[in-house]
Parts: C-alpha cells; sequence; structure tokens
C-alpha cells in the first residue's frame, strides 16, 4: 500500500466552503482521476483519506494537508496534477509527496496567519499589537455547545507584528496587516480570538470582517520562531532512499565476494 501526503489551497471564494463540502468535491475528484484508492473495512467502506487540521470555514489557506492511501503505486506529482485538474478552481493541489515518514499530524504544531484588516490605520493596528503582546494573559469568549466558554487568547500565540498593506487596489481606505503564529492548543486559539483580544486590550474593532489567510502551518521552531514545512521530511527521505540502496548493494556485493 502506497500513501501520498497533499498539500491543497482554499482560495477566493472557495474559502467559504466547509471541511465537508472539502471531502465530497475531493472524493468526486479521486473517482474522476481514477485513483486506485485504498478503502476501509466493515459495513460501509470508505475512501482512506486522513484530513489534518483543517482550516475554519470562511479562511483562505494556502498550506493545508491530507493523507491518501492507494492499492497501487502511482508517480505522486502525476497524481497531483490529475487530481488538481479534477478540483474546483480556488481548491488548488499544490504539492504532493510519497509518505516515507510517520506522524504527519504530530507535525502540525503551529500556524502562520495573515490578517487583512480594511479600514484600520496601521498605526491604530500596532497600538493594538503592542498592548496584546504585552498582556500576560488576554481572556476571549467564544460559542461553544455547551454554552459561551472563557479562555485566554494570549499563551497560544508565539508571535504578532502589524505591518502596513500594500497598495494591491486601488482605494483611499487604511488597511492593516496582522503577521500571527499561533501554536495548536486546546482549546484552540483562532485568528478571530486574537481580533477578539486586541479588542478587549485596545478596543481594536475593524469596520469590516477581516480577511485571513493560513500561509504556512507545520513544526514549530522554538528557537528560530518559525513554522518548518511538514512535508520535508518525505522529501528527504525520497532524495536518500536511492543513495541507501546503492550503498545496500555495495556492501552486500563486498560481502558476497569476501
Amino acid at each position: 500500500m502506497q500513501r501520498i501526503r497533499l498539500r491543497y489551497t482554499k482560495r477566493g471564494r472557495l474559502r467559504f466552503t466547509s471541511h465537508r463540502d472539502f471531502q465530497r468535491a475531493f472524493e468526486r475528484a479521486l473517482r474522476r482521476a481514477e485513483v486506485p484508492m485504498a478503502y476501509s473495512a466493515g459495513f460501509t467502506p470508505h475512501p482512506k483519506v486522513s484530513y489534518a487540521n483543517a482550516a475554519p470555514t470562511g479562511t483562505g489557506s494556502e498550506a493545508e494537508y491530507l493523507e491518501i492511501a492507494l492499492t497501487a503505486a502511482r508517480d505522486p506529482e502525476k497524481l497531483r496534477e490529475l487530481l488538481d485538474e479534477s478540483m474546483p478552481l480556488g481548491l488548488d493541489i499544490i504539492e504532493a509527496v510519497e509518505a516515507r515518514t510517520s506522524g504527519l499530524a504530530d507535525r502540525l504544531t503551529a500556524s502562520v496567519w495573515e490578517l487583512r484588516l480594511d479600514g484600520v490605520a496601521p498605526e491604530d493596528a500596532e497600538r493594538a499589537v503592542v498592548a496584546f503582546n504585552a498582556a500576560d494573559t488576554v481572556e476571549v469568549q467564544r460559542r461553544a455547545k455547551n454554552g459561551m466558554r472563557t479562555f485566554d487568547a494570549r499563551g497560544a500565540v508565539a508571535s504578532l507584528e502589524a505591518h502596513t498593506a500594500q497598495a494591491d487596489r486601488p482605494t483611499d481606505q487604511p488597511c492593516a496587516i496582522l503577521r500571527l503564529v499561533v501554536r495548536h492548543v486546546t482549546p484552540a486559539v483562532r485568528p478571530d480570538d486574537v481580533l477578539s483580544g486586541l479588542r478587549a486590550v485596545a478596543d481594536l474593532a475593524p469596520p469590516v470582517a477581516a480577511a485571513v489567510t493560513r500561509l504556512a502551518q507545520g513544526l514549530f521552531d522554538e528557537e528560530t520562531g518559525t513554522v518548518t514545512d511538514p512535508l520535508a521530511p518525505d522529501r528527504e527521505a525520497v532524495t536518500a532512499a536511492p543513495a541507501d540502496r546503492t550503498g545496500a548493494a555495495t556492501a552486500a556485493a563486498a560481502k558476497a565476494s569476501a
């Protein structure tokens, strides 16, 4: 059985698709591309697809991940092309690698988010960010199944910075960009929780909903404060495999001639 790990996006209007919507679209793409999927056992078999830490509905993403199991080996790049052609524009399959290591979900410990705040002056955003970063705790509330839940939104935030938006479209309205690195903790701290925290500590209230995009997710490096690529170990293992096989063959030949 071959396992393939895929990176995909949610762009444009497709950011409003739910995780269930994506699942349906992806399973249709698997059928169109005639992917030799492995299926679960039991009364109602389903394709072996493992999703990892999907972004909330309404947020864009450049870094969503999943893993599929195949009954026959396929070239990862050719498989990526076939699946991407079968997916709606905006749900783009942008990377594929054969799984050579275990624990993909364990390597998704933090996310990098970009929050575009239209109508917010960069200096106002900067003041709010300074206040948030200076706080030991920032309590926010979120509605859960059992009612309102209060939790700390500050502890999970590894870094929060404010930037001036690039002039990518003609407008007289101010715009600030927040760059946010959040550890994946329980309960999960989402970008909208951080926005609630900024409102609590600095009365920052954007006049329109923030445009939120996940730029990356992976293993958080405590020393550098960066988020590493979760597929890098698999790519490195694939690159090292031919050398390992050559070395093994050389050793076997030497042993046979001894």
